[in-house]
């Protein structure tokens, strides 16, 4: 790790929601450090004609698009990178791939933003039904997952895949005996668990990664959430929003309404234009994430959505192909 970059990971997490001059500080000094290091960036600010010294404020500050990390090994690295962390994507789709040049980051991020979000994990039974992600390798979600289960520590933690009425009789165990559960897992498997085995939880909170997987009609984030709400007896679904070419996420605890920790920002730009950033409104999402300090800090989403006043956010849904294309500046 260079001098420049260790003491950026120093003051990371340190940050809190108003440390928005410090925020500003180190997203700069992590651009001129990509824009001068990693040669995937490098390349595609120059495709833009945009000259590293002159960009002085944080709105100026150009993303990378996402859909280079499927070509590209996206970073700045002095060694082997300690993971690979693979994209899911449905059969035949060609997957992203993101280099992690220090896995202690990301445990930071992970653990750091939990704990804000849902308090410490020592309290938790943490139970898992992520079947698209166990069968294939290289998943950031289930390496997430694990690592929650470790700090955890409780006897009942597990994967349990395709183990529907298993894992039902641990919820109703769980349930009955006042033991607080989470339950993370993909949208389909969820619903499907849902269909098979509703029951009245409590003391349980289910957070929702997203994700059809090609198993299920495509549906709206309200529809799923009333359909888990109404077959486990919960007043709220919580929902992550996180993606393999980050190593942080944002949370929503109910409603569909995501806040980020304080070391990750979501902006909001023209679906079409790139070099469109603003705070708040409609459109394509931007993601400052200052814990990818070693691959690319700065990444253009392919996903919809509206940032409002305070900062939160809501997933509006997927940039479609004429989306994509007509963004022809954001082809290398």
């Amino acid at each position: 790790m260079s001098v420049t970059t260790e003491h950026i990971s120093k003051q990371i997490f340190t940050l809190n929601e108003h440390n928005d001059v410090l925020f500003e500080q180190l997203a700069l000094e992590l651009f001129r450090y990509h824009a001068k290091k990693n040669e995937t960036y490098r390349d595609f600010i120059g495709h833009l004609g945009i000259e590293p010294a002159l960009v002085l404020k944080l709105n100026e500050i150009p993303f990378l698009p996402i859909s280079l990390f499927k070509r590209n090994t996206v970073g700045v690295f002095n060694a082997p990178p300690e993971a690979v962390f693979l994209s899911s994507g449905t059969t035949g789709m060609e997957r992203s791939h993101h280099h992690v040049a220090d896995l202690s980051l990301y445990e930071k991020s992970l653990h750091t933003c939990f704990n804000q979000f849902f308090g410490n994990e020592k309290e938790y039974c943490i139970l898992a039904l992520l079947p698209s992600y166990l069968e294939r390798s290289n998943s950031s979600l289930v390496y997430m997952t694990q690592k929650l289960m470790k700090k955890s520590g409780h006897a009942d933690n597990g994967f349990y895949l395709d183990r529907l009425t298993t894992l039902s009789k641990v919820l109703k165990k769980n349930s009955e005996k006042g033991v607080k559960t989470l339950l993370i897992g993909v949208t389909f498997a969820l619903l499907e668990l849902a269909e098979k085995h509703p029951q009245a939880l409590q003391h349980c909170t289910i957070l929702e990664t997203g994700g059809m997987k090609g198993r299920r009609r495509e549906m709206p984030r309200e529809e799923v959430h009333s359909e888990l709400k109404s077959a486990f007896g919960l007043d709220k679904i919580a929902s992550e929003y996180g993606m393999t070419e980050l190593l942080s996420q944002a949370y929503s605890l109910g409603d569909g309404i995501f806040k980020t920790p304080p070391w990750m920002r979501v902006y909001v730009r023209e679906a079409t234009d790139p070099l469109t950033s603003a705070e708040r409104g409609k459109g394509a999402l931007n993601v400052i994430d200052l814990a990818n300090i070693h691959s690319c800090p700065f990444i253009a989403t392919q996903d919809l959505g509206h940032i409002h006043q305070d900062h939160s956010f809501e997933v509006l849904g997927r940039m479609n192909d004429s989306d994509v294309r007509g963004c022809n500046l954001m082809v290398v």
